[in-house]
């Protein structure tokens, strides 16, 4: 049996045994969610698993580069947050395991070349870059760009899954990544992806999955207020940031570097429901992503990434 015509058959079985077992009664089912917001979708598993190409113990990421800078390829940047079911709660130290093709879509078996974990940060934040993966043929096709990952919450279980882009030709076609309901449904695992002024690819994914954030609150709170915009970005002195207040609460907006170390508090004070702004003058800021989080009486309720050229 040729080479393409062996992944084909491991992935099929792959996809059959991992639908064999979804097939399974659940027994000692917990009691009901209360219902979530439209924006809150839990991630899911990928039909095809952790597919053949896994290697286990991959090692450390170091300075947020999975791929480093003479892989050939097009820069890619991905970072988002990870929350808890009800996405109430932002959950720090998260292992999340990272394996993709390289731009010739072959994958690194011997070594741990494209592999790498990363983890959460203290606010639940996560980034990484590095390039956008090759397609190889699974039988007659081309599977879709795509990554793999592993999150692992910590004291809870693994979730394995894998991410897409938006406008990939070859999604429509694939067996996992053209699901649109049910328990592998990719609907919310194909993110769009937009072109900074560096000419690298970004897209922002935020796992939502099983696990226990810091902040102790139950409740939701995405209906309190929202970050609109952070202007300019990339900026390269300073950046304006205007938000919405929707109930009157304590209200903090405050910058966090990659590895979850607070760098600023834009502000902080009891506000009404309006629309405000701050201004962050970070002229003596070393240059890199950051993160601004809009805390609203202590829960950080939205955030958007911004990056200092």
């Amino acid at each position: 049996m040729s080479s393409e015509n062996s992944r084909r058959q491991f992935l099929r079985n792959t996809a059959l045994s991992a639908l064999a077992i979804g097939a399974l009664p659940q027994i000692g089912r917990s009691a009901p969610r209360k219902p979530l917001p439209a924006d809150c979708n839990p991630t899911t598993l990928d039909l095809y698993g952790q597919g053949p190409f896994y290697t286990a113990n991959a090692p450390d990421i170091v300075g947020n580069q999975l791929a480093n800078q003479s892989e050939p390829g097009t820069r890619l940047i991905i970072s988002g947050v990870v929350q808890n079911l009800d996405c109430s709660e932002q959950i720090s130290n998260a292992v999340i395991d990272i394996w993709h093709a390289t731009d010739a879509g072959d994958y690194d078996n011997v070594g741990f070349n494209l592999r790498g974990k990363t983890y959460s940060n203290a606010q639940g934040f996560y980034l990484f870059e590095t390039i956008r993966p090759g397609k190889y043929l699974n039988g007659p096709s081309y599977r879709p760009q795509h990554i793999h990952f592993k999150i692992t919450p910590p004291g809870y279980p693994t979730l394995t899954t894998q991410l897409y882009f938006e406008g990939d030709t070859d999604i429509p076609g694939d067996d996992a990544a053209s699901i649109t309901s049910g328990t592998y449904n990719a609907t919310h695992r194909i993110i769009p992806l937009t072109m900074n002024t560096d000419g690298k690819w970004e897209g922002t994914w935020d796992i939502i999955l099983e696990g226990e954030g810091g902040t102790g609150i139950n409740d939701l709170h995405l209906d309190k207020g929202i970050i609109y915009s952070a202007s300019p970005n990339p900026f390269t002195a300073s950046v304006d940031i205007h938000y919405g207040v929707f109930k009157p609460s304590k209200v903090a907006i405050q910058v966090f570097d990659v590895n979850g170390s607070l760098v600023a508090v834009l502000d902080e004070q009891k506000l009404r429901p309006e629309k405000y702004h701050a201004t962050w003058d970070a002229a003596q800021v070393a240059a890199g992503h950051y993160f601004v989080a809009l805390r609203m009486n202590d829960l950080q309720v939205h955030y958007l990434k911004v990056v200092k050229a």
